[in-house]
């Protein structure tokens, strides 16, 4: 879980979240996820954050039930596709959620 603090720390994160989000198209299900899924793993470095920001959006849609291509994810959110690809089911598991076995 994390702290209303966090909230206000991560901000500039955020709101790259609702950003790439609408570019996405997605509703406020697959933005909320998103958002909890990043305050509740969100990495001390600031040059993970997009990474952990666009990994978060990925998932986020995957739960809320409005699948988004990786390649979609990525651009939306200004990463490589293999940077959504290679964090997402890490992120699920922090999170303690539990990864589809496609």
């Amino acid at each position: 879980m994390y702290r209303a603090r966090d909230h206000v720390e991560n901000e500039r994160w955020l709101v790259a979240i609702d950003d790439a989000a609408e570019r996405l198209g997605l509703g406020s299900e697959a933005k909320s996820r998103a958002t909890d899924l990043f305050l509740s793993t969100v990495p001390e470095a600031d040059r993970s954050k997009q990474a952990v920001v666009a990994a978060s959006l990925y998932a986020g849609a995957l739960i809320a039930g409005e699948r988004r291509s990786q390649s979609a994810v990525a651009d939306a959110a200004g990463v490589s596709r293999l940077t959504v690809q290679s964090r997402w089911k890490g992120l699920l598991e922090a999170a303690g959620l539990e990864a589809p076995q496609w």
